[in-house]
């Protein structure tokens, strides 16, 4: 399955939006869209991976690298809408608060 990355901004807030499955071969993709919004210096980015039904090792490690680099940019990081499978994995891993997951 391929992966589709686009990015959006509404009412202050930069949208990245994620379709497809994130994995080794696709997560520096997600990596780099990312690392954009974050050069942009966004307040408040969010990460929607209300289409992804799988993320492995390495897109969870993109996730949570830009979360401490938002954190260090004073960037207001959130993940949203994950769905039931990869928040069980988040979960499992002890990442949600760190990625400030929200549904």
């Amino acid at each position: 399955m391929s992966l589709t990355v686009s990015t959006h901004e509404w009412d202050g807030v930069t949208t990245v939006c994620v379709a497809g499955e994130v994995d080794v071969s696709c997560a520096s993709q997600l990596r780099e869209a990312l690392d954009a919004a974050l050069k942009q210096g966004v307040a408040s980015l969010e990460v929607d991976l209300s289409k992804t039904p799988y993320i492995d090792s390495t897109g969870i490690g993109v996730l949570v690298g830009t979360a401490h680099r938002a954190a260090e940019a004073g960037t207001t990081f959130v993940v949203a809408h994950p769905q039931r499978n990869v928040a069980r994995v988040l979960g499992m891993l002890g990442v949600n608060e760190e990625l400030g997951i929200r549904d």
